[in-house]
């Protein structure tokens, strides 16, 4: 793998974050136009293995295969567009509300008033 594109975990995500981004990558990729045509079918082949009847007679999980066919879809796409991608994915992430970051509300900041549709 060049070393541009190395591979860094979050720390902060959880297994199944890093997969649910993962799969969002792919996804994000697979819907963008600069990503050569003939790139995108090596995600719906890996689809296409796991419902067909045939299975490779070697200790290959489903899931392996899938997984081996999205990462080298990722890793054929020009490297400028998954990099694109995966800090739009990682900025929505940022974006995201939780508990720890919710603002505190000081009484000058309500307002109490009543609301009608006329």
């Amino acid at each position: 793998m060049p070393e541009d594109r190395e591979v860094i975990p979050n720390p902060d995500q959880g297994f199944f974050d890093s997969i649910v981004n993962y799969l969002r990558l792919v996804w994000r990729l697979l819907m963008d136009g600069r990503v050569n045509n003939l790139l995108k079918i090596i995600p719906f082949l890996s689809l296409l293995y796991l419902i067909s009847p045939f299975d490779i007679p070697l200790p290959i999980d489903d899931a392996a295969v899938i997984w081996m066919t999205s990462y080298l879809f990722i890793e054929l796409c020009p490297p400028d567009v998954v990099a694109e991608h995966r800090l739009a994915i990682e900025q929505e992430i940022s974006l995201r509300w939780s508990e720890d970051n919710t603002p505190e509300l000081d009484e000058d900041d309500i307002v109490d008033a009543e609301y009608s549709e006329d």
